[in-house]
């Protein structure tokens, strides 16, 4: 028998499936006429007098009646119409008497609504909080010592207390949170933080400093709890992994101490959950308002305490590209709505964390106005714009820069040095038998010093005094830069480079007599003259110098000189002109007075270098400046006894020394609870194996779970798998020293992947065992004894290393070692003792 229209139109409940497309119309038109017919018998039913049996049609024997007959029915047909219109009045009146009372009633419930507060109280998320809370508060503040990176946070907590800049190549959210904080307990902001393990002030409220990290630690777990109620998963699950949150002593230990990462990793898993609530909710609701505008915040929050919270909002971008493109394949959605999804989410999730991360920098700025420590890594600019951070402005320093004007020429981006020279010179030969002209050296000077000084000369003067007519240097003159100490003039020639032989010596003319000339001009070009104008200004005009001769650029060309050139740094001609490193400013600046050279020297040397005022530079300018700063010439550590690379990692080879105190072998050590580690990536590996087994198994139309369970996979997968990948794989292309704390966000969705892949296979045990016999029955009630085992061999492990988390256990040489359980964890012993 073949189906029907209508039958073939159900085959597919896809109104977008192209094998619908040639019924749509009709069927469509077909449903519209049959409505309209019901609609219709269903108004004149309603209006016709109601009959115990339907009218019989008349047949032809009974085709004419006698009047009589005709009149008693039209007769009956009168009286039963108006007993029918009656009983309907009657009705009509019954039921607006009742719509009237359900009215008031359900008007008196809504005010009673606004007068009603409902309390919902989940004690699975209070008491994993609690739970939490104790672990992570217990002793707060033992040990009484700098701890880690304590060293670091610490010191620019301080500076924010004192208004003093520092450079961090992180941005400041955490910091200002946690000075904010100490700053009603007290604080001034005078501890110096020297070293680790030093003991802490009186004055140092450390209860206070740990507080927050301690508390965003506590709130991680049933924030956990609730993403994974986001994601659909059972309450039992959710409450597992906020409880494997509680028992993993990396994430103990990191939150106890003034460290970022317990709340980069708050923020991340708020914004994710908030996100994945945001998805469900209808454009335009409250809900949808309040729920994409927690995320964004939240995801702005994680970004602006370490960049390294910005994957996370990498992965909120994914998500919301993901369910955008899901949403095109829904035909109830018009084009304008769709347009409204998009730009609803283009403006919650960058206009938020864009104005989150502008307005928290332009705090950070406006409260470190003060010069510091780090001034020299930023531009002579910058420094100048803070109070007392320049040592080049001194009373009367003049602005224009003209013949005779004594400068110091800066490295203007990138490293942090001055041209500079010396009575040395370069060496007959270097080591692979090149020649150099044996000139006096010029380098790249990473201190201050009398040699960075250089004088301006026009090449048609002799002297080099200033007078009473200044002759400004504007953009294109040539002029000569003669040291200030030695007297000898900037020099370039065609002769290779000593370190860098693509590149041309730069050096200070000598006059050996054997015929090679001096080439001492250079050409100024003001690349900011839009800004700054024609004129040569000091601190602020960037400028190029341009050797007349060959065209090569003055440039820093970053390589280190051997020991002949006290490993300073080379300084190149370089043809390519429009290198940044070729780029020049004039930091220190004052007027030649004299001509005679040996009171010129004795002004050099005598020169006082005292910062007495602040220039002024834009919020934008100096957020530009330092946003290059942070992310190109971020502080390196070389190399760390505790370093670790991303492959060891998942399976915990390596941990690192927070503190050991100096009287026994108690200790801090970070290191993950390696049950929790291990079982975390067999769970990866599981997923991914499902992953590629459903999808082959679905392409061959065998569908293996139930629609329901397989949109959570893929949700699950979505969330947590590309969460761990996006967190994880890119430490693989980081060119710099690496940590085990860096993995903690990648764990964190690795554990949440745990969670699902330990209810999937209950629910695929469930599947295929429920049912099907006794013995089969008993492998799911295995499963869960087993899993109530392994947790409990997680608390164990958990409360095993709990005296390397805290650090308030003392404990013997044999102790420790047994707590070695991989030879690649390097704990410390006191008294040389030697782990076997």
């Amino acid at each position: 028998m073949l189906p029907t229209t209508a039958n073939m139109f159900n085959c597919c409940r896809d109104v977008n499936c192209h094998l619908n497309a040639p019924l749509r119309g009709s069927v469509e038109r077909s449903r519209r006429s049959e409505s309209r017919q019901s609609f219709l018998s269903d108004t004149s039913n309603s209006t016709s007098a109601p009959a115990a049996t339907p009218t019989p049609t008349p047949t032809a024997s009974s085709a004419s009646p006698t009047s009589a007959s005709k009149k008693s029915s039209r007769s009956r047909s009168r009286s039963r119409s108006c007993s029918c219109d009656v009983g309907d009045v009657v009705d009509n009146a019954k039921q607006s008497a009742g719509s009237a009372d359900s009215a008031i009633n359900a008007a008196a419930a809504a005010t009673a609504a606004q007068f009603t507060v409902s309390l919902h109280i989940d004690l699975f998320s209070w008491g994993l909080f609690l739970l939490a809370f104790f672990t992570r508060f217990y002793k707060l503040a033992t040990p009484p010592h700098v701890v880690f990176d304590e060293l670091h946070y610490g010191k620019y907590i301080s500076h924010y207390m004192r208004n003093v800049f520092f450079f961090d190549q992180h941005p400041p959210l955490g910091k200002q949170l946690i000075a904010g904080l100490v700053s009603f307990a007290g604080y001034d902001g005078n501890y110096t933080f020297p070293r680790i393990g030093a003991s802490y002030a009186s004055n140092v409220p450390i209860f206070w400093m740990r507080f927050l990290p301690a508390l965003c630690g506590s709130l991680l777990a049933p924030a956990v709890y609730k993403l994974l109620q986001e994601a659909k998963l059972q309450r039992w699950t959710a409450a597992l992994g906020g409880l494997l949150v509680v028992l993993d002593n990396s994430l103990l230990t990191q939150s106890r101490f003034v460290l970022m990462e317990s709340m980069l990793l708050l923020a991340s898993t708020v914004g994710i959950a908030c996100l994945l609530r945001f998805q469900r909710c209808s454009l335009g609701s409250l809900t949808w308002l309040c729920s994409g505008a927690a995320a964004a915040l939240s995801l702005a929050c994680a970004g602006c305490i370490k960049y390294v919270g910005f994957l996370a909002l990498a992965l909120a971008g994914y998500l919301l590209c993901r369910h955008l493109w899901n949403l095109l394949y829904d035909a109830r959605l018009t084009t304008g709505q769709l347009w409204m999804h998009t730009v609803g989410r283009l403006l919650l999730f960058v206009g938020i964390p864009l104005a989150v991360y502008l307005g928290i920098f332009y705090v950070h700025l406006r409260t470190l106005h003060r010069a510091g420590p780090h001034d020299s890594i930023m531009t002579s600019a910058f420094q100048a714009s803070l109070d007392g951070g320049l040592a080049s402005i001194t009373r009367g320093q003049p602005l224009a820069v003209v013949h005779g004007s004594q400068i110091t020429l800066r490295h203007t981006h990138g490293r942090t040095c001055w041209l500079h020279s010396h009575a040395a010179v370069y060496p007959v030969r270097y080591k692979d038998q090149r020649g150099s002209s044996h000139q006096q050296q010029v380098t790249c000077y990473s201190f201050k010093d009398v040699n960075n000084w250089w004088i301006v000369k026009r090449p048609d003067r002799d002297d080099l005094v200033v007078g009473d007519h200044p002759e400004a240097i504007k953009h294109g003159d040539i002029i000569q830069l003669v040291h200030g100490i030695t007297s000898r003039a900037l020099n370039s020639h065609d002769v290779a480079a000593p370190m860098t032989p693509q590149c041309q010596e730069v050096s200070c003319y000598i006059d050996y007599e054997i015929k090679m000339k001096g080439e001492l001009l250079w050409r100024v070009e003001i690349l900011n003259r839009q800004t700054e104008g024609n004129r040569w200004h000091a601190i602020k005009s960037e400028i190029r110098l341009i050797h007349e001769t060959t065209g090569a650029a003055l440039r820093f060309s970053g390589r280190q000189l051997p020991s002949w050139g006290f490993n300073q740094h080379e300084v190149v001609g370089d043809r390519e002109q429009t290198h940044q490193d070729a780029i020049w400013n004039v930091e220190e600046h004052r007027y030649t007075k004299t001509q005679d050279q040996r009171e010129r020297e004795r002004q050099l040397l005598s020169a006082e270098m005292i910062p007495t005022k602040r220039t002024k530079l834009s919020f934008w300018a100096k957020l530009l400046e330092l946003q290059t700063k942070m992310f190109w010439q971020a502080k390196q550590v070389q190399s760390h006894m505790y370093s670790s690379q991303p492959h060891e990692w998942p399976l915990l080879d390596k941990g690192i020394a927070y503190w050991l105190d100096s009287s026994s072998s108690a200790q801090i050590y970070l290191l993950g609870n390696i049950l929790i580690w291990y079982t975390a990536s067999a769970g990866l590996f599981v997923y991914t194996i499902l992953l590629i087994f459903y999808a082959v198994r679905r392409r061959r139309l065998c569908f293996d779970v139930s629609s329901e369970e397989w949109q959570r996979f893929l949700i699950v997968g979505d969330t947590f798998y590309m969460g761990y990948l996006v967190h994880y794989l890119p430490y693989f292309f980081v060119d710099r020293t690496l940590f085990l704390h860096n993995y903690l966000p990648a764990f964190v969705f690795k554990l949440l992947l745990l969670c699902y892949v330990l209810e999937h296979l209950d629910y695929l045990l469930r599947r295929h065992c429920i049912g099907r016999g006794a013995m089969l029955q008993h492998i799911v009630r295995i499963y869960r004894l087993a899993l109530i085992l392994w947790l409990l061999a997680v608390c164990y492990v958990f409360v095993k290393f709990l005296p390397l988390s805290y650090g308030s256990t003392k404990m013997s040489a044999e102790e420790i070692t047994n707590l070695r359980w991989k030879d690649t964890w390097d704990f410390i012993l006191q008294k040389n003792y030697a782990l076997n």
